[in-house]
């Protein structure tokens, strides 16, 4: 019998194309329950992963912070402000938007 080698996903790996990356945040922003502390997490996680694919330094050279403290705000017991959220986005390229759910 063959023996199965497992190793770890890297997301960063996967996103290959700017529809790969959309479909991974806007999956994130479905599943996530703001409402409790694990779905920041998760979103957070996945900004995280999106900024590694994109380019950690030049994100925080953008936002004028130190690598290290863009991946520390980030990481899962960071707690960054929703200015630091929303200008990590605006040096992805997204430019979120607001609709009423049905």
């Amino acid at each position: 019998m063959e023996t199965l080698k497992a190793r770890n996903w890297d997301a960063v790996r996967d996103m290959d194309s700017p529809e790969s990356v959309m479909a991974y945040i806007e999956s994130a922003l479905e599943e996530s329950d703001f409402s409790n502390p694990g779905g920041l997490k998760l979103f957070l996680a996945v900004l995280s992963d999106i900024a590694r694919s994109n380019g950690m330094a030049k994100i925080a050279r953008d936002l004028h912070l130190s690598r290290e403290e863009l991946y520390q705000s980030l990481s899962q017991g960071g707690n960054p402000s929703f200015s630091t959220v929303m200008k990590v986005l605006n040096s992805l390229g997204f430019r979120p938007a607001l609709r009423k759910s049905v």
